[in-house]
């Protein structure tokens, strides 16, 4: 059997542990910070040659606290979310199926404030009180947006919509310089 003798010298020759040819990554969770060009290394607390990743609070700011200012692209609505997501679980200590709808709710606020307002920069907050969030973005256009009617087949203009079903309330205060247009969601009781 020439075909056997072939396969067992080829085996012979092979190294007794070959290279892997890919390393397997573990599959990281939704609701993770994803790594960003905007996510910087600082020295840890301790002041050691180690190096950790900053999270998203400690390269923005604290939205819980004051209005944090990002850039007005569409990559900044990855920075709003994972800033939504630490709030909402890392500060708050809500679920992170909550924060969910936090972070949904962010995407939408954010992407119609660059898309349509053509700011250099928008403002995003966070609050709680009284059984209930807020989140607001601040920019300084006047215009008001748009509830409009959604089709299944429509590819856009579906932002508001999905504001108006998920947020138990929303809405916008005109400002003297712009706008602030905001959600709330009812927090849910734990039981």
């Amino acid at each position: 059997m020439a075909g056997l003798e072939d396969i067992q010298q080829l085996h012979r020759e092979q190294p007794a542990h070959p290279e892997p040819l890919a390393v397997r990554r573990p599959r990281r969770s939704l609701l993770r910070p994803l790594p960003s060009p905007a996510y910087r290394r600082f020295p840890t607390a301790q002041g050691d040659e180690g190096e950790r990743e900053a999270g998203p609070i400690e390269v923005w700011g604290n939205p819980a606290v004051g209005e944090v200012r990002l850039p007005s692209r569409p990559e900044s609505a990855g920075s709003a979310r994972r800033l939504a997501e630490a709030v909402v679980v890392g500060h708050w200590g809500m679920s992170p199926r909550f924060a969910e709808h936090a972070v949904l709710l962010v995407s939408e606020l954010v992407g119609n404030a660059v898309r349509h307002t053509g700011a250099r920069t928008f403002g995003l907050r966070m609050s709680r009180r009284r059984g209930r969030i807020r989140i607001e973005v601040r920019d300084p256009s006047r215009a008001l947006p748009c509830l409009m009617p959604v089709r299944d087949m429509d590819t856009s203009g579906r932002g508001l919509f999905l504001i108006d079903q998920v947020a138990d309330r929303w809405g916008v205060d005109l400002l003297p310089r712009g706008k602030c247009t905001w959600v709330e969601l009812k927090v849910p009781e734990r039981g």
